[in-house]
């Protein structure tokens, strides 16, 4: 199944409550919510506190995506403050399967996203216990970057990989994610997609949903 999720990122931060809402009216699966620290990536977002906010305005499945380091002080902050499914990337800490154990007892959706440098296998190990896994198609820390093309054959990989042990897997792609390529992700085997400013930029958030949907159902899964 495709799922859309916006990145709150690319919204106006003035008018998060309202921006929310006509993403949500638009047909949006879920919501991504990256947090950066200013030490794991060159930028700082926001915290527990502004997704708690943001949980009271909506019901939208809550997409939250941990770029900081030692994630594991603060998992409980983002469980208290609505997550549905937390990200924590692989190059985070020392020991993601303790996390990712944390964030499952929690009765959380666990993830584990891998940035552009980091090879697809070094998830591998892990998958059983994952509900999805990220590929960040770009370099994390700031949007409105172009999709790097490289990063595609990491995400076949993963979905051959999964499909070969019949383990029902979401892969994520995050990352320069427009109209003119999500076909290329999908075909790839991706059925989370992650955008940003073609949403959220868009005067009919809802014409570009739609068309995103159109287009990956269009474009399945290659092989």
């Amino acid at each position: 199944m495709i799922y859309i999720s916006p990145s709150i990122l690319a919204a106006d931060f003035a008018n998060l409550e309202s921006e929310v809402k006509r993403v949500e009216r638009a047909g949006a699966s879920m919501l991504h919510l990256d947090v950066m620290d200013g030490v794991f990536v060159p930028n700082i977002s926001f915290g527990p506190s502004v997704i708690a906010a943001l949980r009271r305005c909506t019901d939208l499945f809550f997409d939250v995506h941990l770029m900081i380091v030692d994630p594991i002080r603060y998992i409980q902050d983002f469980v208290r403050a609505g997550a549905d499914i937390i990200t924590l990337h692989y190059e985070s800490c020392d020991n993601p399967a303790k996390v990712i154990s944390i964030i499952k007892a929690a009765d959380v959706r666990a993830s584990v996203s891998i940035s552009p440098g980091t090879p697809y296998e070094a998830v591998l190990p892990l998958l059983d216990r994952l509900d999805m896994v990220l590929v960040m198609t770009v370099e994390p820390g700031f949007g409105g970057q172009k999709l790097i093309p490289s990063t595609l054959e990491k995400v076949r990989q993963l979905r051959r990989y999964a499909n070969s042990r019949n383990l029902k897997l979401d892969i994520e792609v995050d990352g320069g994610i427009t109209l003119d390529n999500i076909g290329l992700a999908t075909r790839a085997g991706a059925n989370v997609i992650v955008s940003g400013s073609t949403i959220f930029g868009a005067s009919r958030p809802s014409a570009v949903i739609s068309k995103m949907f159109e287009i990956a159902e269009k474009n399945p899964f290659a092989g």
